[in-house]
């Protein structure tokens, strides 16, 4: 009995282990966009000295993630002063690490900053989604370039 007490802790821990807390006036760092109105493209770093910045898509968290001296008053230097990168799961609305996430491309639905990358915790309900949605191609958190990032902004 106690195993299985103790097993579902350790699970509920890990399920509910991140979180996003925004209010009404949070606002994405580059899009200006109140993150409140679609919290399913919600996406948050967390950094080592204890700030937490919010952002309206993961398309726009990877803008942020690729060039953080361009907000050179958060005191970014590299990804080292990054605790924590979450996004939200396009399927279930849960909180995930980005880092271990898969993203899909090209797909019919857009995001409060237009085409972007919709991220999942399974690779199969990434391919799932891109199948239903047009999908082109799922990519790993590794494999998603500043160049896709600035395709998907029109800016190549």
């Amino acid at each position: 009995m106690k195993k299985i007490i103790l097993g579902m802790l350790i699970a509920s821990s890990l399920m509910f282990g991140f979180s996003m807390e925004f209010t009404k006036e949070t606002t994405c760092l580059v899009r200006n966009l109140k993150v409140y109105k679609e919290p399913k493209w919600v996406s948050k770093v967390e950094l080592s000295n204890g700030k937490e910045i919010y952002f309206s898509s993961p398309k726009a968290m990877f803008e942020f993630y690729f060039l953080p001296g361009k907000w050179f008053d958060l005191g970014v230097k590299s990804e080292k002063d990054f605790k924590q990168i979450l996004v939200t799961d396009f399927s279930n609305m849960q909180i995930i690490k980005a880092k271990s996430s898969f993203f899909v491309y090209g797909t019919n639905v857009t995001s409060p900053g237009g085409d972007d990358l919709i991220p999942f915790e399974s690779y199969k309900e990434a391919q799932k989604f891109s199948n239903e949605h047009n999908g082109k191609r799922i990519f790993s958190f590794q494999e998603v370039s500043d160049a896709l990032i600035r395709l998907l902004n029109g800016r190549i």
